[in-house]
């Protein structure tokens, strides 16, 4: 593992078998290849790392994610962002073709609200019209 100043240090990785027999101190490694020994809640994010596993192949295969073609450090930052914006895209326009145009305006509702409520206008929905103070 790099140390790079300032980046926070991790206290659990969960790897694939080409780490078995590595040693980090104090980093608790985690890989399938002693799953009986594993606890609940070490069995459950092997279990969440697994299901990851396909959608980054995804992403590399379909989305372009195998090479990065935005130059320089912002590039390699956002790249990864827009491959997975890409592939958030494609699985939202099935679901509406799936669906119908009733999953859309459900879809545009709800962005609307998460909008309304990171905008910090959570204490009146109606713009204030018909709040407690009036």
């Amino acid at each position: 593992m790099q140390d790079v100043k300032g980046a926070p240090k991790p206290h659990t990785a969960i790897v694939d078998l080409g780490y078995r027999g590595m040693e980090v101190p104090g980093v608790e490694i985690i890989h399938r290849g002693r799953i009986r020994s594993l606890s609940a809640k070490a069995r459950r994010l092997l279990k969440r790392r697994q299901a990851v596993e396909p959608v980054i192949g995804h992403l590399k295969d379909d989305c372009g994610l195998r090479r990065n073609w935005l130059k320089g450090s912002e590039g390699d930052v956002l790249h990864p962002v827009l491959c997975a914006a890409g592939y958030n895209l494609r699985w939202l326009m099935r679901a509406v073709v799936r669906l119908g145009l009733k999953a859309l305006l459900v879809l545009c509702v709800l962005v609307g609200m998460l909008g309304w409520v990171v905008s910090g206008n959570a204490a009146s929905p109606l713009g204030g019209r018909f709040g407690a103070g009036n």
